[in-house]
C-alpha cells in the first residue's frame, strides 16, 4: 500500500493542481503548441527511423550464430541503461561539427546535426530504437521457425518470407515495440537538450518546454505535464491490452 501511494500520490498532486479552467488558453498558445507538434513530429519520425533500421538488426540477433553477436546484442541495449545526458555527450562527440563523424560530414556534404531539427530526431533514435529492437528480438526469437522452413521449401525467398510469413507472426510485438519507442522518442529529455540545444521551434520539445516553464509559467508546465501524462496513460492501455489482455485469455 505504501508502494502504491508513493507512485500515485504525485500524479494526484499534479491532477490537483492543474488549470483545468485556462487549460485549453494554454494549450493553444503558439509556443506550447509548437513544441507540441514538433514533439509529435520528431518521435514519428525516429520511430520510422528505428523501424526500417532496427527491425533488420533485430532479426540479426536473433537468427545471427555468428561470432561476437552476444557482444553486439549488449552494445545495441546500452542505451537502455545509458544516462540519456551521457546519450548527448556521445553523440555530440561523434556527429558535433568537429565530432568523429560531424566533421566529415560538414566538409564533405554541408550537413550539420548538432542544435538542428534533425538533431532531435536522431537523439530520439538513438534513445529509443533499442526498445524497438528488445521488443521485435523477444519475439523474432519466441516465433515458429517451423512455417518459415515450410514456406522456403515450397519455394518463397527470404524477403518473400519475411513479409507474408515472419511479419504477421511477429505483428503485434513490432506494434507494441513501437508504441514504446514512439513514447520513449517523445519523452526525451537529457540526449535531446545535450545534443540539439533547446530552442524554441527548432528544437524545444514538449520535454523541454516543461522544464523551461517552470521557471517562467508554472501553469504552462502543468498543461504540458498532462499532455505527455494522458499520452504515457494510452500508450500504457495499448501495451497492456496486448500483453496483459493476451496473458489473460491464454
Amino acid at each position: 500500500m505504501i508502494a502504491v501511494l508513493f507512485l500515485l500520490v504525485p500524479l494526484i498532486g499534479l491532477l490537483a493542481r492543474a488549470p483545468w479552467r485556462g487549460l485549453p488558453q494554454l494549450l493553444a498558445e503558439p509556443e506550447i503548441r509548437e513544441a507540441l507538434r514538433l514533439s509529435l513530429l520528431c518521435a514519428t519520425l525516429a520511430t520510422g527511423i528505428s523501424l526500417l533500421v532496427g527491425v533488420p538488426l533485430a532479426w540479426v540477433l536473433a537468427r545471427s550464430t555468428l561470432p561476437g553477436i552476444s557482444l553486439l546484442r549488449a552494445l545495441v541495449t546500452l542505451p537502455l541503461v545509458l544516462p540519456p545526458v551521457v546519450g548527448g555527450v556521445a553523440l555530440l562527440l561523434t556527429l558535433g561539427r568537429t565530432g568523429l563523424i560531424g566533421q566529415y560530414l560538414d566538409a564533405w556534404f554541408g550537413i550539420t546535426l548538432p542544435f538542428t531539427t534533425a538533431g532531435v530526431v536522431v537523439a530520439e533514435t538513438f534513445v529509443a530504437m533499442p526498445f524497438l529492437v528488445v521488443t521485435v528480438e523477444g519475439a523474432l526469437r519466441s516465433s515458429n521457425r517451423g512455417l518459415e522452413e515450410a514456406a522456403a521449401t515450397l519455394g518463397s525467398g527470404p524477403f518473400a518470407t519475411f513479409r507474408r510469413v515472419t511479419l504477421p507472426l511477429i505483428g503485434p510485438s513490432l506494434l507494441a515495440g513501437s508504441v514504446l519507442c514512439w513514447a520513449r522518442a517523445l519523452g526525451e529529455f537529457g540526449a535531446t537538450i545535450t545534443f540539439a540545444g533547446n530552442f524554441p521551434g527548432r528544437t524545444q520539445t514538449m520535454p523541454l518546454a516543461v522544464y523551461l516553464a517552470l521557471e517562467r509559467d508554472l501553469d504552462a508546465a502543468i498543461a504540458l505535464s498532462l499532455v505527455l501524462l494522458l499520452v504515457s496513460i494510452a500508450v500504457l492501455a495499448l501495451l497492456r491490452e496486448r500483453w496483459l489482455g493476451t496473458g489473460a485469455r491464454l
